[in-house]
C-alpha cells in the first residue's frame, strides 16, 4: 500500500479514528462556544443512515453524516461559515481514503 507523504494543514490532526479540526472563528455547537470539533471516523451504517435520510438531497445527506460523526445539533453545522465547512469536509476525506498515513 502506498504511504502518503503530504502533510495535513496546521489546522488538522487526524489519527486512526478521528480528526481534529480547528475552526477559523469560535461557533456555538449544542450550545458551547467551541472554536474546534473533532470528527470520528464513519461507519458504513452511519453512510447508509444519512443517505436514507435524504434520498434525494447529497448535501443534506452529507450534513446529515456530519452532525452525526461531531456529535453536533442539526442545525449547529449550517451555522459555520463555508470556510471551516470545507474544513470538515477535507478531515472527512482524510479519515474515509485509504492511503492515510
Amino acid at each position: 500500500m502506498a504511504q502518503n507523504t503530504e502533510k495535513p494543514p496546521e489546522w488538522l490532526t487526524v489519527s486512526a479514528d478521528s480528526a481534529v479540526i480547528k475552526l477559523s472563528k469560535t461557533v456555538k455547537v449544542n450550545q458551547i462556544e467551541t472554536d474546534q470539533l473533532t470528527m470520528r471516523s464513519p461507519t458504513v451504517r452511519e453512510v447508509r443512515h444519512a443517505t436514507k435520510a435524504a434520498p434525494d438531497d447529497e448535501e443534506q445527506s452529507e450534513m446529515i453524516l456530519f452532525a452525526s460523526l461531531t456529535d453536533a445539533g442539526p442545525n449547529d453545522l449550517g451555522e459555520l461559515s463555508v470556510r471551516d465547512y470545507k474544513r470538515l469536509q477535507a478531515a472527512y476525506f482524510r479519515l474515509v481514503r485509504e492511503d492515510r498515513v
